[in-house]
């Protein structure tokens, strides 16, 4: 098998969930530029049709959206189906749906056992269960691609709680572990931002970002380009690459 960097993902399926979102949709633009066909994976967006019908798009090209709940497995595979169906094949898949709240790491009572189920069931199980669902087309593709958006959470024990810490930990543990069993056929790879320019987080305005800003070395917070960037690098030219975590977080981190 070549791992051999291309500049073009043409002829190539990208499946994204949270496909609506901030780090999502700017990885559908760059990798629909590239002449990927996307498919936007989201629970319920009245505009998600419209807005996988302005991605980039050139002859061959058939982008769309599909209904999908990452806490329901019975879903996620008939959208592995429903790819099947309509496209045939899966080749990228790029898991960046997920949900979180703030709680202060001291708030060990306000991070209720329900919470607790709550954001493991969302940012852990549900990619799991995607991976899950979408393996079979990506094993067939022969040169398949899953990317985790991780965090600097996972590594740093610092986020916006400790559950959520939790979660992103073992995304990254249990994407290693899938680099080495699915090898050679499909890579895993997280990527890690730090804070990024996006309404992910409930109730951090401006003012934290200016914080956030401040205190990371290469002085601003990250865009959801970054990270977008970062996955299609992934697919393009650093394909010798699997099995690890890639950090964009402007040095946040350190």
């Amino acid at each position: 098998m070549s791992f051999t960097p291309v500049s073009r993902l043409d002829g190539k399926v990208a499946v994204i969930t949270g496909g609506l979102g901030a780090i999502g949709y700017a990885s559908a633009q760059r990798l629909a530029a590239l002449g990927a066909t996307c498919v936007l994976l989201h629970r319920k967006a009245e505009d998600a049709d419209a807005r996988a019908a302005a991605l980039p798009s050139a002859e061959g090209q058939r982008h769309g959206a599909l209904r999908a709940d990452i806490v329901d497995s019975a879903s996620l595979q008939a959208a592995a189906a429903q790819v099947k169906a309509d496209h045939g094949r899966c080749d990228i898949l790029v898991n960046s749906a997920g949900h979180t709240r703030p709680v202060a790491a001291a708030d060990l009572d306000g991070l209720t056992d329900e919470l607790i189920d709550e954001l493991l069931r969302a940012n852990f199980r549900g990619v799991f269960a995607t991976i899950r669902a979408f393996t079979p087309l990506l094993k067939a593709s022969g040169d398949g691609l899953i990317v985790n958006v991780s965090s600097i959470a996972g590594f740093t024990g610092v986020g916006s709680n400790l559950a959520y810490v939790a979660a992103k930990a073992g995304v990254d543990v249990v994407g290693d572990a899938l680099a080495k069993a699915l090898a050679p056929a499909v890579r895993v790879v997280s990527v890690s931002p730090g804070a990024v320019e996006s309404a992910f987080v409930p109730g951090r305005g401006e003012a934290f970002k200016a914080k956030m800003a401040t205190t990371t070395p290469l002085g601003r917070i990250g865009l959801p380009d970054d990270v977008a960037a970062t996955v299609e690098a992934l697919a393009t030219t650093l394909r010798f690459v699997t099995g690890t975590r890639i950090v964009v977080d402007g040095g946040r981190h350190l």
